[in-house]
């Protein structure tokens, strides 16, 4: 290839690219973040794309964290998040131009599972706390079997993870010193930890609703040990009488494009709600912000 042909081909090969990056920034939609919320949005946007085909709308998770570290590099539409971006995420975010607007889309309860097998089938907040950071180390101390207990957790970036440590590790303080044990094995995703639940009869772990099934045992928990046991469900989360509920959210830039916008009011529809529920989350009342 002669040196003229080849300066040729480089042009228009950055031709192309750049026509490639062109359509891809002016078209779609790149919704990133939650594990715990991304088969929900995903039932979204193949609900939403029927009604607006052409939109190509991207689904990815990797947590929480990983959501908002793109909206915040500006390298996402929609963040899917499992927790509240921190005031240290949002003022970065505007340093770097970017003012991010929440939305709380639906309700969760994290779920604590074990085995089938294990016959311990209830714990109070402190229990949970004792046994995540290490302090209970063994089945009989909670009136299971002599075996030593397995724990089970997401991984640092998940917001699940996050939660979970704030809300029962620190009982609600965020900067408290208490931390998962050392010996706790971090999951990549909250479909790894029903996993391994199943097939470990000594592990427990905890995950969002939406990865409920019949391969694990749901342990009901009270706030102290006066306090009812409840299970996670619609009625429980929604009149927050289950000791582990949360909000889900989605976070945009506040200017952000008129179809991101759309894609925001489906997620509040009533059919958008509806898979809320089909996902086996809790549909939530829109909160106008």
């Amino acid at each position: 290839m002669n040196k003229r042909l080849y300066v040729y081909v480089l042009i228009m090969m950055l031709i192309y690219a750049i026509a490639g990056c062109s359509r891809n920034s002016g078209n779609g939609i790149q919704v990133k973040g939650s594990d715990t919320m991304v088969n929900l949005v995903q039932a979204w946007a193949e609900e939403f794309d029927k009604e607006n085909p052409g939109e190509n709308i991207s689904v990815t998770g990797g947590g929480s964290g990983t959501g908002i570290s793109s909206l915040v590099n500006n390298s996402c539409d929609i963040v899917s998040s499992s927790r509240q971006m921190t005031a240290e995420e949002t003022s970065l975010a505007v340093k770097n131009g970017i003012t991010p607007k929440e939305y709380a889309v639906a309700l969760d309860g994290i779920v604590v599972v074990v085995n089938p097998k294990n016959s311990v089938y209830k714990l109070t907040i402190d229990q949970l706390k004792d046994i995540f950071t290490g302090k209970i180390k063994n089945w009989k101390e909670i009136g299971g079997k002599d075996e030593n207990i397995v724990l089970l957790s997401r991984e640092i970036n998940s917001g699940t993870h996050v939660f979970f440590k704030e809300h029962v590790l620190r009982k609600g303080n965020p900067k408290g010193p208490e931390e998962f044990a050392s010996s706790c094995l971090l999951l990549p995703s909250s479909q790894a930890v029903a996993d391994e639940v199943s097939q470990n009869s000594n592990a427990i772990g905890y995950y969002g609703m939406g990865y409920i099934s019949k391969n694990q045992k749901i342990v009901a928990v009270a706030k102290n040990e006066g306090s009812a046991y409840m299970e996670p469900s619609i009625k429980t989360v929604q009149n927050n009488t289950y000791p582990i509920s949360r909000p889900l959210f989605l976070y945009t830039k506040v200017d952000a494009k008129e179809s991101i916008k759309k894609f925001i009011d489906f997620a509040f529809s009533k059919i958008g709600q509806e898979i809320v529920e089909k996902t086996d989350f809790v549909p939530i009342g829109r909160i106008k912000k």
